[in-house]
């Protein structure tokens, strides 16, 4: 089972991640969505195309455009769609 944890708290947790670059994309429905806040952030990946961002919130305390995924990805990527990855401090082990 991965997880992902930040501030004490999972925000998600799967059997079923998808690796792409090092990162463990979760599948929509096994992330804590209470525990997302959306951003306005958006970037520019070549191959998988534009990927969204979201706050992590914990107790109130926010981790900004800790978690991304991308809603429409280039073919290239289209496992990923809808899943979420995360970084700057989140755990994921």
């Amino acid at each position: 089972m991965t997880k992902a944890v930040w501030n004490g708290a999972t925000i998600a947790q799967s059997e079923a991640t998808v690796m792409v670059e090092r990162n463990h994309y979760f599948p929509p429905g096994t992330v804590d969505r209470a525990r997302l806040k959306p951003s306005t952030t958006t970037t520019i990946c070549p191959w998988k195309g534009t990927a969204h961002y979201y706050h992590v919130v914990v107790d109130g305390i926010e981790n900004p455009d800790a978690a991304w995924y991308y809603p429409e990805p280039k073919p290239a990527a289209a496992e990923i769609r809808d899943h979420v990855a995360f970084w700057k401090g989140v755990a994921v082990s």
